[in-house]
């Protein structure tokens, strides 16, 4: 089994988890950019990307490739579900790349997905904090045991006064105090 290192191990299976946790929330949100930015295919192609990795394909080109369109997408993106859609998507063929360095950033690239579906679902809602804190429950509840193994070895979310950011850090802290 390939391991990656750095402040600690990560095992390809393990990474294979994250991406799975990004890709769910990202495909969950994939279709409010398709139907704000119709014929734009670079946040699908980042899905697509993290699914080739999780089932099982290397880490390749393509992930790093697909995300950093996604990302581009979401900075063309007109409105902020949009554009979270596309990050998510982004996010979703990154976590392949998630570096097992002891930086609170990183956990983004483990939650900021789920965060971020949250935030689109409470747009969608009439910007509807309920709705938010639903999905951040239901994210909660999809956790595996080894997800929060590899969340639990990074220090906690950044603080942010961003709603992504606060819905971000309050998945967090559910999912440590559920180990």
């Amino acid at each position: 089994m390939t391991t990656v290192s750095g402040d600690f191990e990560l095992t390809m299976d393990e990474l294979r988890v994250v991406a799975r946790y990004v890709a769910e929330s990202a495909q969950d949100v994939l279709p409010v950019f398709e139907k704000a930015v119709p014929g734009d295919p670079r946040p699908r192609a980042a899905v697509d990307a993290a699914w080739e990795f999780i089932n099982g394909a290397k880490r390749t080109k393509l992930q790093r490739v697909t995300s950093l369109d996604a990302h581009r997408a979401a900075k063309e993106a007109g409105t902020e579900a949009a554009r979270l859609a596309a990050r998510s998507a982004g996010d979703a063929a990154s976590a392949a790349y998630l570096h097992p360095i002891s930086k609170a950033t990183q956990v983004g690239h483990i939650l900021r997905a789920a965060a971020s579906a949250a935030r689109v679902a409470e747009l969608n809602a009439g910007d509807d904090p309920a709705v938010g804190d639903m999905l951040i429950d239901q994210a909660r509840q999809r956790a595996t045991p080894t997800l929060i193994a590899v969340l639990c070895r990074y220090p906690l979310a950044p603080t942010a006064k961003n709603r992504v950011g606060q819905l971000m850090s309050t998945l967090d802290a559910s999912l440590r105090a559920s180990r």
